[in-house]
């Protein structure tokens, strides 16, 4: 049995408090006198199926990552300072950054609040998972749009690009392959520069936020050992602080001066440092602490002699790459595997480390789910941001918005030839890697799927797969037979991908496929590895 973590029973211990909770949600029970831990603050009234307290269980996970922040900088420290250690010294640098809640307009905030490890690097709140899916901002009543997509994995990532045979394109980042890597060349690093701008995640108004906090972080010294010492060059204005406390809508272009008054030479250096910040979490993710190739599945196609697969799990993976069509977009390049057969080595056998993903983009007729809080985040705040004037009316067009330069998304299209594509790309999201995709901290654990996280279980994931044009249409997304009798209709029907929906798998089989993608949870320890 492996051994459980301090942060899997600290997980677990805020799940059974919150579970016993019940009850309307409560400002006064969970939030005490800060008001911005309160989901009907200012204009919004976050509807009640919002978890009661759930910000207890929240302030439980940022307490465990404030000590692994601890932790690692204890760790940078003890470092050696020599070529041989570069590497590991950018991806503790990365790790850093990932952990430290001072990149937050209200320093309350880290990537890995919506990223951890335990969890697979996607959400760590059951609650959450189970009912709003999308994640709270520093500012604790804006809540994001969509699931938080897992970055495991996700440097492999190409060049945001078209195919011009297919007409699909493929690579970049976020759930709608907004982070294109034309500028940085890895679409991981324009990812990991939007959620400290994002209004609705970590809320500041200017890259430059980043950079000063940054520059006043314990760990300044490994930073400069690493990328030189130019922001001690960069000319800070006295109201830099108060700028970078101040939740507002920041510049859509990240090019743009921004807010923080920074002379010509300041501004150019304070975008190269923001640029290097971002290679260095990309850096972590690309490594072996978050990307390791390390599950069941990755040992047994390397020790195939030893047959760890059990023959449902080798069932599944055959209805995976076959009746199941998973394979289509979830490519692994494998099946012609077979147990039994000689180890091999990795690095002499190509296609042993798939990252069981296209990278490209799909409409698959996902129902709306109306349970997202970003929904009814209709009006303004008291700092002038008003996430979503268009309500619950709202149609999430994923790549189609990006293309269409629709305002709002984020990162602008680089390409003003490919919006002729928009209308073909309404409604579809980038296949996610299946990797560590039923990774949870304990068996109850709820994981929410694909990028509005309306289903939330792996069964119903397949099961949707395979009936979602068999059954008939509800009449509501809150009718009792969701799942069972009827699916609710796209909220995109445009450009729904037919080569699902109508699989003919029997429920045995289903459960064959779910058994084969547990396997690719990382972390995973021979009982006797020297047979």
């Amino acid at each position: 049995m492996r051994r459980l973590t301090l942060f899997t029973i600290m997980l677990l211990a805020a799940a059974l408090v919150c579970g016993t909770l019940s009850g309307n949600f409560s400002v006064s029970a969970q939030t005490g006198n800060d008001p911005e831990k309160s989901s009907s603050v200012g204009p919004y009234h976050i509807p009640e199926f919002i978890p009661p307290n759930y910000i207890q269980e929240l302030d439980a996970v940022l307490a465990q990552l404030d000590q692994i922040e601890q932790q690692t900088l204890a760790q940078a420290r003890a470092l050696p300072i020599n070529p041989g250690t570069r590497l590991l010294q950018v991806r503790t640098l990365g790790k850093l950054i990932l952990y430290d809640k001072s990149y937050s307009v209200r320093n309350n905030t880290p990537c890995t609040l919506c990223h951890v490890k335990e969890t697979g690097f996607t959400g760590p709140l059951s609650d959450l998972n189970q009912d709003t899916v999308s994640y709270p901002g520093s500012v604790r009543y804006r809540f994001t749009s969509r699931k938080p997509k897992s970055y495991a994995y996700s440097p492999y990532s190409q060049v945001f690009h078209l195919d011009p045979g297919s007409k699909l394109f493929y690579g970049g980042n976020f759930w709608d392959q907004r982070a294109t890597a034309w500028k940085l060349q890895n679409p991981s690093s324009q990812q990991a520069e939007e959620p400290p701008l994002d209004p609705l995640e970590m809320g500041f108004p200017d890259s430059a936020c980043a950079v000063y906090r940054l520059s006043k972080a314990p760990y300044l010294f490994l930073f400069k050992d690493v990328w030189g010492i130019a922001i001690e060059a960069v000319k800070w204005p006295p109201n830099t602080g108060q700028i970078c406390s101040t939740p507002t809508m920041g510049p859509p272009d990240p090019d743009f001066p921004g807010n923080v008054p920074l002379d010509k030479l300041s501004r150019a250096i304070e975008k190269s440092i923001y640029d290097q910040f971002a290679m260095s979490i990309v850096a972590d993710e690309a490594g072996p602490d978050v990307s390791p190739f390390n599950s069941k599945f990755d040992y047994a196609i390397t020790h195939p002699k030893q047959q760890v697969l059990s023959p449902a799990e080798m069932a599944g993976w055959r209805l995976f790459d076959g009746k199941g069509k998973c394979n289509l977009c979830h490519t692994d390049s494998l099946s012609a595997f077979q147990q039994g057969e000689p180890d091999v080595n990795v690095s002499q056998v190509p296609d042993t480390e798939p990252l069981f993903t296209d990278f490209a983009a799909f409409n698959l007729g996902l129902p709306k789910n109306d349970d997202n809080p970003y929904l009814y985040e209709d009006k303004p705040d008291n700092y002038g941001v008003n996430p979503n004037p268009q309500g619950p009316s709202y149609i999430d067009l994923g790549l189609g918005a990006f293309l269409s330069d629709m305002p709002g998304v984020g990162q602008l299209n680089p390409n003003n030839r490919w919006k002729r594509f928009e209308p073909a790309s309404n409604g579809k999201f980038q296949t996610a890697t299946i990797r560590d995709v039923d990774k949870r901290p304990y068996p109850g654990f709820v994981k929410a799927y694909f990028h509005n996280g309306f289903v939330k279980s792996l069964k119903d994931v397949v099961h949707f797969y395979n009936t979602r044009d068999v059954l008939a249409k509800c009449s509501s997304p809150d009718s009792p037979g969701v799942g069972k009798t009827c699916w609710p209709s796209p909220e995109v029907p445009e450009n729904v991908d037919q080569r699902i929906g109508n699989l003919g798998l029997t429920d045995e089989e289903e459960n064959e496929i779910v058994d084969f993608m547990k396997t690719l949870s990382d972390g995973y320890f021979p009982i006797n590895p020297s047979q």
